[in-house]
């Protein structure tokens, strides 16, 4: 049997480590959930929440993984048939694209090279093409957790309002809420999807939706068949702090610790923080000699880098060796991409020192992996967290 000293790197892009701040808030004694102790912490989340998603609206918030909140965009605002425009940045789009199949939508999926995000202009051409509107709803993922590539979701929204078009425009934050700058309201998205594992530095566990008002009354015609994942009861119940089930009582503890957390750093410095991080991280990727698989630099993300890797290599056995090593985990390649790019985690609760730590277990498995490396990239980084 193996033993290990000192603490796990998990440096997957989400689940992230979770501060020990909200474990122990986790850890409370669960309480009434009918109570008025509940009605108190339910009001304050909701409330706290707002900012992280840039919205003034309602951020509904359910006991589920981030694939039920994308169940619940989509069973809230749509009816059986409809069309929908979605790309394929990814595996995550993927996905997205086959549940709305698998719910009986028409899903027009523009192909794409898994290296670039949502191409604000196809979406004007597309929508320009749609004369009589039969295109419901536009589904974006903002931050590709399977790509590293972040789609320019402003300039999307100027793409749908160039063309004149009424489509809802549903947003996958899932990897980028509380990461990256994100403003629901502002850039008029209609439904943003997001989970607690990623950004919020929770456990799995929770979903969410912020809805804009155009969406709630899209509510009002859908005709897809939803029960749980209605939104009109859980509103309802909101109003009051509570919730129409049993909600997640211990999880809650944990987000508003976690969204206190991120109201004391100020989220202009987590953004600054992360972008920093990815900055560093891609320079000794650089330094290194291989390859960002973030093919446009306006789509850098700031959560993961993902490496590309030559084909005479295989980015699995990289990560193995790293894992026995060293006691790190990466993110493997998903899909098409399997074998041939591992992920770099550098999201949530995390620092300096962390990636340093995290470079180099990365440099010393590439090398004893044979890779061919030059071993400057991880001064590179370090250069960058000294001076910037």
């Amino acid at each position: 049997m193996t033993t290990r000293s000192g603490r796990h790197f998990l440096q997957i892009p989400g689940p992230s480590s979770v501060p020990d701040r909200v474990l122990r808030a986790i850890a409370q004694p669960t309480i009434d959930h009918r109570g008025p102790d509940f009605a108190e912490l339910g009001l304050d989340v909701l409330e706290r929440v707002k900012p992280v998603f840039g919205t003034s609206g309602p951020v509904i918030i359910f006991p589920s993984s981030g694939t039920g909140a994308w169940e619940s965009a989509l069973v809230n605002t749509l009816s059986p048939g409809d069309r929908v425009l979605a790309f394929e940045t990814g595996h995550f789009a993927t996905l997205w694209r086959g549940m709305a199949e698998g719910l009986g939508l028409e899903v027009e999926f523009v192909p794409g090279d898994w290296r670039r995000g949502v191409d604000p202009h196809i979406v004007a051409e597309r929508l320009a093409e749609d004369r009589n509107h039969s295109i419901a709803a536009v589904m974006v993922v903002h931050n590709e957790t399977s790509t590293g590539v972040t789609s320019r979701v402003p300039q999307i929204r100027a793409a749908i309002d160039e063309a004149g078009h009424p489509a809802l425009l549903l947003v996958d934050t899932i990897s980028s809420l509380g990461s990256i700058d994100y403003r629901h309201q502002e850039w008029g998205v209609d439904v943003t999807v997001s989970c607690s594992q990623k950004g919020l530095m929770l456990p799995p566990g929770l979903g969410f939706n912020a809805v804009s008002e155009k969406a709630l009354a899209a509510a009002g015609r859908a005709r897809l068949p939803r029960s749980y994942w209605d939104w009109t009861p859980i509103l309802q119940a909101n109003e009051r702090g509570y919730y129409p089930y049993t909600p997640a009582t211990n999880m809650l503890y944990g987000l508003r610790e976690a969204l206190l957390m991120l109201e004391e750093e100020g989220l202009p410095n987590v953004f600054a923080r992360h972008d920093r991080h990815a900055q560093a991280t891609r320079a000794a990727v650089r330094g290194w000699g291989l390859e960002v698989l973030c093919a446009d630099e306006r789509e850098y993300s700031s959560v993961l880098t993902a490496v590309l890797l030559g084909e005479e290599y295989d980015a699995d056995k990289v990560r193995q060796i790293i894992l026995d090593r060293f006691d790190m985990s990466l993110g493997t390649g998903l899909s098409k991409l399997a074998g041939r790019v591992f992920r770099i985690g550098h999201l949530g609760h995390f620092n300096d020192l962390t990636l340093a730590g995290t470079l180099a277990g990365v440099q010393m498995g590439l090398e004893l992996a044979g890779v061919a490396i030059d071993p400057g990239g991880l001064g590179a980084a370090l250069e960058l967290l000294r001076t910037e």
